[in-house]
């Protein structure tokens, strides 16, 4: 029954205190009043909802991107998708330096393979809490050469066969995600490498029936979170996926706050008026909070260099799942999961030749914010310290996606954009509302009232990419 508008107001009022700190609760006697215990329940439920927004944010992240796929007609255990991703594809810091491929492997109706030839490709496997499962490729035990990936479901017992890379990872419904280098800026071939990828249950294996390959090159997708991440439906997505999945033991502190909050394993989701506003507002505050890591943060471990404003992305090198000797780092998580998408050491090595690296910039040369509505210079000295490639991409600061403009384009990269630019001299790339003139082949358009941050990707990247010998200067202001 809904209850009146009056009483729906005075709960989220309430639920507004519970934002404000301090608060001091009325005693008497030793008893709480009962205005205090009123405020001091929705400031506890309002403290543990944001603690477990942040938490749980991978896990509903992830999911945005298997509903993408969904969306774009591909099955859960029927098919995965490919593409030369563009800004046409909304996902958390998706770039268009090499063709996507991604999917869910299900894991429901029994073992899984991921047969991967040998080549130049980076691929993982992250379970549905964004924990990391397997690195394949270049970065796995493959090492390019190819071999087979078997992944068991949670709690299977069954016979192991010999002969392939073996995980078990958490979940039942899990992420892969494979990318194929484009030597020499061949798009096309690495499409090609892309499709010869063999997925398919191990009970087929004598004579594999793979999951069918979807191109979603020219397709719009959203493949992130973002229409459910401030509002309720940020907890009815995670209801699903606490109720679909094994429960994950390590994580049980985090299933007692979710308990507090109305969402447990076997049992429906139903909040009343004040717990569904004070979610709400716990979205909101959550993602904010996350945004702050992400865009502003006070890490000083942040800082590659101390004379220029780009950031590493990641603040946790060579970990897994954001883990150090003393626990893990819930700052470098939120700042990451809060942009980005997937986890892997790989991705946080650094050290040469480590696959790639990235770092990350938000302020111009005098620590102004990125606006939409300037026009900006980068200088990047050459040769860039990279064996195989290098590429900047712009990314609007609402969606943490590529910018989306009439010239439909987000990135500069040394394969294709900038493939005839000297490599002896530094390059200059432009970025702003208004295209320079004669520079037009080395410019990105942005949007007026659209705040923007960009990365450096280097692939391959050698020692002075890390000994700071090398450094790209800042974005300038060009008036």
């Amino acid at each position: 029954m809904a209850l009146p508008v009056m009483t729906l107001c005075a709960a989220m009022a309430s639920v507004s205190q519970a934002a404000s700190a301090p608060t001091t609760y009325v005693f008497e006697r030793g008893y709480p009043t009962a205005q205090a215990t009123e405020q001091a329940r929705n400031d506890a439920d309002f403290q543990r909802a944001v603690t477990a927004y942040r938490f749980w944010y991978p896990s509903v992240s992830v999911e945005g991107i298997f509903n993408g796929n969904r969306a774009a007609g591909i099955q859960d255990g029927q098919a995965w998708g490919t593409a030369a991703a563009g800004p046409r594809q909304v996902g958390f810091t998706l770039n268009s330096d090499t063709p996507y491929g991604s999917g869910v492997l299900d894991l429901s109706k029994g073992p899984m393979v991921i047969d991967l030839p040998p080549g130049a490709y980076i691929g993982l496997v992250d379970d549905h809490n964004q924990g990391w499962v397997q690195d394949m490729g270049l970065p796995g035990p493959d090492a390019g050469k190819g071999g087979k990936y078997l992944f068991l479901p949670p709690g299977y017992a069954g016979k192991v066969p010999a002969g392939y890379h073996v995980s078990r990872p958490n979940s039942i419904k899990n992420l892969f995600a494979l990318r194929a280098l484009p030597i020499g800026g061949d798009v096309q071939k690495a499409l090609n490498a892309l499709r010869a990828v063999k997925i398919y249950p191990l009970a087929s294996a004598t004579s594999p029936q793979s999951l069918q390959v979807v191109d979603t090159t020219d397709k719009a997708m959203d493949s992130s979170s973002l229409k459910w991440e401030d509002n309720i439906q940020f907890w009815e997505k995670l209801s699903q996926i606490i109720n679909d999945e094994p429960v994950v033991q390590q994580y049980l502190p985090m299933y007692g706050l979710l308990a507090e909050l109305g969402i447990e394993k076997g049992k429906p989701f139903q909040p009343d008026a004040r717990m569904k506003a004070l979610l709400e507002q716990a979205a909101k505050a959550g993602r904010d909070q996350m945004l702050v890591s992400a865009f502003d943060s006070d890490r000083p471990d942040r800082i590659n260099w101390p004379d220029r404003k780009w950031e590493w992305v990641g603040l946790v090198p060579g970990s897994a799942q954001f883990e150090t000797p003393w626990g893990m780092d819930l700052e470098a998580r939120d700042r990451w999961f809060a942009q980005a998408i997937v986890t892997s050491p790989a991705m946080f090595r650094r050290s040469a030749g480590a696959g790639s690296l990235y770092w990350m910039s938000v302020r111009d040369s005098k620590g102004v914010f990125l606006d939409g509505g300037k026009n900006y210079k980068l200088t990047v000295p050459q040769p860039v310290p990279g064996k195989l490639f290098w590429s900047v991409t712009i990314y609007d600061t609402a969606t943490r996606s590529q910018v989306q403009t009439d010239q439909d384009k987000a990135a500069l990269r040394s394969l294709f954009e900038l493939k005839d630019v000297p490599t002896n001299a530094p390059v200059d790339l432009y970025v702003g509302p208004t295209p320079p003139k004669g520079s037009e082949s080395r410019w990105i358009k942005t949007t007026p009232g659209h705040g923007w941050f960009a990365y450096i990707r280097i692939y391959g990247p050698e020692q002075a990419a890390f000994d700071r010998s090398w450094k790209p200067g800042d974005f300038e202001e060009v008036k």
